[in-house]
């Protein structure tokens, strides 16, 4: 309640309209006709002079009225409806006001505060798209600045919208970025674009929606230049809220790392570790080595090493930089960018293995007998120096006996004994029997400029399996430490497939001809054989990527539940701490375990607070893979738009009763047929069979079947397109008269059907990153 004040009355017994401003610019509370009818003594008759003066006040502009009630022209009332937008440099959220007149001028911002003794059980935390009701007060030190409180958290904004603003005559357009939104613009009246200028990518509030008509909204915020390099980038930096500019904190603090130092380490300096990475890699947090085992014991053995990136001495729990790299989570990686967890000083120098240059490491040694299994194991805290830095290529065309001036001297004492020790490690991996997936990984390659250049396959060397078997075997040697020492932990988990998955796999391979067995035990070699079975055929891609979408999404907890896809019963992220802020917990876990030093895991920390940590970073991981696919998506449409009318070969990745989902064998890339443009029938959806199948021909359209398209539409900036069917469908068996047409055969382009606009084009399909 505002606080009663009794000052002179002006004519007529009621207040002037000075002090009814200054009345209102006054009060903490929020302020309506009864507030300040109370604080006046205004009774009877006298409500309807105040109700009048009031009205006046208004249309002159020198108050406003919103839900919260009135407040002066220009400033927030106390307790205002606000969407909170985005994080200021120094990692605070930022809002703004639901409702604002732009007569008034921009939009002012608020920073929302912690509230005060923490957040409420059972209220959840807000976040970026969050609708919020807040207590505000503004701040004497920058008019037009707030400071917010959080009241309660309503949920996310649903009526918040990225778009490109296209500028008109009078106001504007806006074209959604999101393919679920596709053909529906929306109209910006004028003096609601805000600092909107033709070619920007904005977030626009729906003002009022109509079903004749377009919906019209107003600029929130202006996110910045679609002209500009990496805008194809920005659209999925913004669309799913991930922080990518570091705040001043952060950076003074990484700034201001002193290296670390030889004191409290093993040295490893001549040690001939190596890295092997892509040949674009700027961070190196991982090195190898391996020997054959001295003890005769062990004949045929081999010692392998893996030494990481020592991040752990450089991020300190609860320092600006742990909590940064928290809420990002992981890093992001589109084809023209890079979202780094950590800043460039420590991702991309003091944490990176640079060929000749000393590093802080955490090491794990581990014996392996003949047959690949491991004997044992040991952590270590060291300074190494990498002998080398090779690409995977370099390294595998030495093996193949293509060495170069670097290779050369490397290959008989350091990498053939890493081959060695890889082709035991491929022994135990084949008699564990883990998931065999065979999915080729698309590249997106870009020309200078930013454009795409081509869309390519990378060869999958011996070189990539290599580095990959070294690392599960450490991350296995990482949770197996912990779990002896009691030390609480972040896993790496993959449940089995749910039983909803498997019943829709089994209808998928009935379809084919495969019988999925209704009993016994989920096991990874079940799959494996069901793989096998069509490896040689034309069913061999579209079953794996099925395959793949049965199986349960990999995450981050604090209780282990196995790795199903890797078939083993503990697995941890230990062996990429500078992209990934579960490993930063393992290695502060062993830090502590393995008695490593005093800048390990603190023993306050609890399962409880491990496993919030792993649901924020894991869902970080989910918005991270939306994101960088939806990126490739509108990079390809970007790249096919001008091949509208061309024609492809596919395959049928997916059948809804809307319509076909096409996956294109060039380039990867998903489409839609929508079902009125497919042929003269009409077409039902049989979901027993995941088919399209007409009324009157019983023309069969099945989920893998081989078609050809032809590109009616490529909507680049909602990587959405839109194909025409040419490809004839399978004909009904029983079918009398003509011979039936058969699956492949092309249809004349443009057969009848309604046109339709772009609808949902679907994901591209990805299941869990190990």
């Amino acid at each position: 309640m505002a606080k009663r004040i009794v000052p002179n009355p002006g004519p007529g017994g009621l207040p002037t309209r000075e002090q009814i401003l200054a009345f209102i610019a006054a009060s903490a509370e929020t302020v309506g006709k009864r507030e300040i009818a109370a604080a006046f003594n205004i009774k009877g008759a006298d409500r309807i002079g105040l109700k009048r003066i009031l009205k006046e006040i208004e249309q002159d502009g020198a108050i406003a009225r919103g839900r919260g009630g009135l407040a002066p022209s220009g400033r927030l009332p106390p307790v205002v409806l606000a969407d909170i937008t985005s994080r200021d440099r120094d990692g605070e959220f930022l809002a703004s006001p639901a409702e604002w007149d732009v007569g008034n001028g921009p939009a002012p911002k608020v920073t929302v505060a912690a509230p005060r003794g923490g957040r409420r059980p059972g209220q959840p935390a807000p976040g970026i798209g969050d609708r919020v009701l807040l207590r505000v007060e503004a701040s004497p030190a920058e008019p037009g600045r707030y400071t917010g409180r959080v009241i309660k958290t309503l949920g996310k904004n649903k009526a918040e919208i990225i778009g490109v603003y296209r500028a008109g005559p009078e106001g504007g357009r806006i074209i959604p970025v999101e393919k679920r939104a596709q053909g529906r613009e929306i109209a910006i009246p004028a003096g609601e674009e805000g600092e909107a200028r033709d070619g920007d990518l904005v977030s626009v509030s729906l003002q009022r929606e109509s079903r004749f008509g377009l919906a019209q909204g107003r600029v929130r915020e202006r996110l910045g230049s679609l002209g500009s390099e990496k805008a194809v980038s920005l659209i999925a930096l913004h669309l799913h809220h991930i922080p990518h500019v570091f705040a001043a904190a952060t950076l003074a603090e990484a700034d201001a790392v002193v290296p670390a130092g030889l004191s409290g380490r093993e040295d490893w300096r001549n040690e001939p570790l190596l890295t092997i990475d892509p040949p674009d890699a700027k961070d190196h947090d991982d090195a190898v080595m391996a020997r054959p085992d001295p003890d005769p014991a062990n004949a045929g053995g081999f010692v392998v090493t893996v030494a990481i990136a020592d991040v752990a001495a450089y991020v300190r729990p609860g320092s600006a930089l742990d909590r940064e790299a928290l809420t990002r989570g992981n890093s992001v990686y589109f084809p023209d960018l890079v979202v780094p967890m950590l800043p460039e000083r420590i991702s991309n120098d003091l944490c990176s293995l640079r060929e000749a240059e000393d590093r802080p490491a955490l090491a794990v040694r581990m014996v392996i007998g003949a047959d690949g299994e491991k004997r044992r194991h040991s952590f270590h805290r060291v300074m190494m120096r990498s002998r080398a830095k090779l690409a995977y290529a370099q390294a595998q065309a030495a093996i193949d006996g293509f060495s170069d001036a670097v290779t050369g001297p490397l290959l008989e004492p350091v990498l053939r004994p890493l081959w060695d020790a890889y082709a035991a490690l491929r022994r135990a991996r084949d008699a564990r029997g883990p998931l065999a997936l065979d999915l080729p990984e698309r590249k997106v390659l870009l020309t200078p400029d930013g454009a795409v250049d081509r869309v390519v396959v990378p060869a999958r060397l011996d070189a990539h399996r290599l580095i990959e078997e070294f690392m599960i075997l450490a991350n296995v040697a990482a949770a197996e430490t912990l779990e002896q020492a009691r030390q609480p932990l972040i896993y790496r988990v993959h449940d089995e497939p749910a039983l909803e998955k498997m019943r829709a796999l089994g209808e998928v391979l009935a379809s084919i001809g495969i019988k999925l067995p209704k009993e016994g035990a989920l096991r990874p070699a079940l799959f494996n054989r069901i793989l096998a079975s069509v490896a040689e055929t034309e069913h061999a891609t579209f079953i794996n990527e099925v395959v793949l979408r049965s199986q349960a999404q990999a995450v981050y907890a604090a209780q282990n539940l196995g790795h199903f896809g890797l078939n083993l019963r503990r697995y941890a992220h230990f062996t990429s701490p500078i992209r990934r802020y579960a490993d930063l917990i393992v290695h502060r876990a062993l830090i502590a375990a393995c008695r490593l030093g005093s800048d390990g895991l603190s023993s306050d920390v609890t399962v409880a607070a491990l496993d919030q940590i792993g649901e924020q970073i894991s869902a970080a991981e989910r918005r991270a893979m939306a994101a960088e696919r939806e990126t490739i998506d509108r990079l390809i449409a970007h790249h096919l738009a001008d091949r509208v009318g061309a024609h492809f070969t596919g395959q049928i990745s997916g059948v809804t009763r809307s319509g076909l989902f096409i996956k294109l064998d060039e380039t990867g890339a998903d489409g839609f047929v929508p079902i009125s443009t497919i042929g003269a029938d009409y077409y039902r959806h049989d979901e027993a069979r995941h088919a399209l199948v007409g009324e009157r021909s019983g023309e069969t359209h099945r989920l893998g079947d081989r078609v050809e398209v032809r590109l009616v539409e490529a909507a680049a900036v909602a990587g959405a397109l839109r194909f025409e069917l040419l490809s004839e469908g399978q004909a009904r068996p029983e079918r009398t008269g003509p011979a039936g047409r058969t699956r492949g055969a092309p249809r004349k382009p443009g057969a009848p059907g309604r046109p339709a606009g772009i609808r949902n084009t679907g994901s591209r399909h990805r299941g869990s990153r190990r």
